[in-house]
């Protein structure tokens, strides 16, 4: 069994440290952020990520914190006119094996955090930040900003889009503002009218710009993505609180029922969308990234989170294969070419999602009738879900 680091405790660290303990294997989570916890904002979890939360055991407990949306459907943002896309619920249980589940990131994290703390007691390390690390043939070590150094046998880089584990091992690489501008936002559903109270996950479509509204925790709350073709802010972060006056005025010409949500959030946060070519490796002898640190995506695909558990499961499967510089070459031929067409797709739905045939009623219809066929929506999505992390050749 292998002596496992792992920098950042975020889903997808978590779900990798889980992974691999209930293996066999030592684990170790070194995280930066003393407070465990993770910022306001949902996570959609097709059945390719489903699927794997339901094998590590977790069926029960996420089921208290989710919301399972009933369908998605796509709307007009000028109008509010509405065209159902597919159904969820039984639905992606009886096609693809596994439910598709919306979740508050807190509530989910929340969940992966006590499973790991449960498994392995003092696993994980708040509190530790990651500076570098140094590697043989023998071994690697992990250097910490308190000055401390662990060994281990396999350091994984599961810290995020900025990671630094990955900037030692590939560069920072070049990340492009894409012109785009993200609102989040969490609304009570007891503030909402009633009409727009329902258990659907809604892609409200327009030009430059789309919103999307989905349901979490067992339908208590609302979560609401705004996003808008912009210029003039470019910081990546999400957690820059911004003002409903000025998220209205970026959706001025949106629907009323779009406003109604923009006006209930407490306060809404933006951020700007980078994209970033994929890597062209994940792996470097006794050291691998993995999740946000490995394939960033734009959020245009709900497959930012599910990618990361696909990873974890992955890497997983491969440590127990052998050698350590090999699994994690299995590791890396079994996930580049799936992760770099996700970040593909991502990015290719911002352009489905504004196009100017959205500018009218009349053209809108004539465009969502022709891109959101059965059979494209199917082209489009049934491989995401399909994608099987515990069965897959590795």
């Amino acid at each position: 069994m292998a002596d496992v680091l792992i920098a950042g405790a975020g889903l997808g660290g978590l779900t990798a440290a889980l992974a691999l303990i209930q293996r066999g294997h030592r684990v170790r989570v070194f995280e930066q952020t003393a407070d465990l916890r993770e910022i306001g904002a949902g996570v959609q979890l097709g059945a390719n990520g489903t699927r794997i939360l339901i094998a590590l055991g977790l069926e029960a407990a996420m089921r208290e914190v989710i919301c399972a949306a009933t369908s998605k459907e796509v709307r007009l943002g000028s109008t509010g006119q509405a065209w159902p896309i597919f159904d969820l619920g039984e639905t992606s249980v009886e096609r693809f094996g596994a439910p598709y589940w919306m979740v508050h990131r807190g509530d989910f994290h929340r969940v992966l955090l006590d499973a790991v703390r449960a498994a392995a007691p003092g696993a994980v390390c708040p509190g530790h930040a990651v500076l570098s690390f140094t590697q043989d043939a023998d071994g690697v070590v992990l250097h910490l900003a308190n000055g401390e150094h662990v060994a281990g046998d396999v350091l994984i880089g599961a810290d995020g889009v900025h990671s630094r584990i990955r900037r030692q091992m590939f560069g920072d690489g070049v990340a492009r503002f894409t012109g785009i501008v993200a609102w989040r936002g969490l609304v009570p559903m007891d503030h909402l009218p009633p009409h727009q109270r329902r258990l659907v996950g809604v892609n409200w479509m327009g030009v430059g710009g789309h919103v999307v509204t989905y349901p979490l925790r067992r339908g208590e709350i609302l979560n609401f993505v705004g996003v808008v073709e912009r210029d003039d802010w470019q910081v990546e972060a999400w957690n820059v609180p911004g003002s409903t006056a000025e998220c209205l005025h970026d959706l001025r010409a949106w629907h009323d029922d779009v406003k109604t949500i923009i006006r209930a959030v407490e306060t809404p946060y933006k951020w700007a969308l980078l994209g970033r070519d994929p890597l062209v490796h994940f792996a470097c002898g006794r050291v691998c990234v993995m999740g946000d640190a490995a394939h960033p995506a734009l959020p245009f695909l709900a497959q930012g989170a599910n990618m990361a558990l696909e990873d974890a499961m992955i890497l997983a499967r491969c440590l127990d294969t052998g050698a350590v510089p090999d699994a994690l070459l299995r590791y890396e031929n079994a996930r580049l070419e799936r992760t770099a067409a996700i970040v593909r797709g991502s990015a290719d739905n911002a352009k489905r999602f504004h196009n100017p045939a959205l500018g009218t009623p009349e053209s809108a219809a004539a465009y969502i009738a022709r891109e959101f066929t059965a059979e494209k929506v199917r082209q489009r999505y049934d491989w995401l879900y399909d994608y099987d992390a515990l069965t897959v050749p590795i």
